[in-house]
């Protein structure tokens, strides 16, 4: 068997193995999306008439203050979600499991990239069920054509990659579980600190400049343009720049933790 048939081979398997892991124990991917959910019904039903009057000088309109949020929320969730996946890989390295692989015959990449596809899928599946709850209370796209949400799953998918490649280093880095959900954590604090609820014009000057210039701001705004028919200028660019940054140097420094000789 070829290199590439060994590795196709082992990450199916590996895959499998982390789908099933999440199915046995699902607390904690629901944990996770509650989070994301109550601030959508939070914001949409306790400060949406204030936070839309607010935006939009004036008039107070719940459903585009939810047609803005959503977004965002979709972000938080992909965020929120990767955060499990620190978790699972600290679990793997202090139960022993991965000691047990590494006698094994199979590719030594596998492990990892069992663990960065089954939380692609997990990523990507959270954001349909909390955008399942955004229609259900009332979110609606702007005319976006299938072209515009083929990419804007194609972006949801590329920022879970890449959030999810630095997840897994802050799991593997991490001495337990509790430890990687505690290092994970600004995963989903960054997405508070973006345009996700506010844009950043009207933030605080001195604010601006950290909503401004992190990941999740450019890839809201690309989300938003694409769904919703505003201006994406730059955004776009810089989401993907920051998607393909981020995974690279997830991806290294992931691989560089896992291929070192354990202690």
């Amino acid at each position: 068997m070829s290199s590439l048939s060994l590795a196709l081979r082992d990450s199916s398997t590996m895959l499998r193995r982390n789908l099933l892991h999440a199915r046995r124990y699902p607390s904690l991917t629901l944990n996770l999306l509650l989070t994301p959910v109550m601030l959508l019904l939070l914001f949409a039903y306790i400060f949406g008439d204030t936070m839309s009057a607010g935006i939009g000088g004036g008039d107070a309109d719940r459903s585009e203050y939810l047609a803005y949020l959503v977004p965002g929320i979709l972000m938080l969730t992909i965020g929120g979600t990767t955060i499990g996946s620190a978790v699972s890989v600290a679990m793997d390295m202090n139960e022993g499991i991965i000691a047990r692989f590494r006698t094994l015959a199979i590719h030594r990449g596998s492990v990892l990239i069992g663990h960065v596809l089954g939380s692609v899928l997990q990523c990507v599946a959270s954001a349909v069920l909390v955008g399942a709850v955004a229609v259900a209370i009332g979110f609606r796209t702007t005319d976006a054509s299938v072209q515009e949400w083929i990419l804007a799953v194609g972006l949801l998918t590329l920022v879970s990659l890449a959030l999810t490649w630095i997840a897994v280093g802050m799991g593997l880095v991490s001495p337990n579980a509790e430890a990687a959900g505690n290092n994970a954590m600004p995963l989903m604090i960054l997405p508070l600190l973006s345009s996700a609820f506010v844009p950043v014009d009207a933030m605080p000057g001195w604010f601006q400049p950290i909503a401004e210039y992190q990941p999740f701001t450019p890839a809201i705004e690309t989300l938003r343009g694409l769904l919703l028919g505003t201006e994406i200028g730059h955004n776009g660019w810089l989401a993907v720049v920051w998607c393909v940054g981020l995974a690279v140097l997830g991806y290294l420094w992931s691989t560089s933790l896992f291929h070192r000789d354990p202690k």
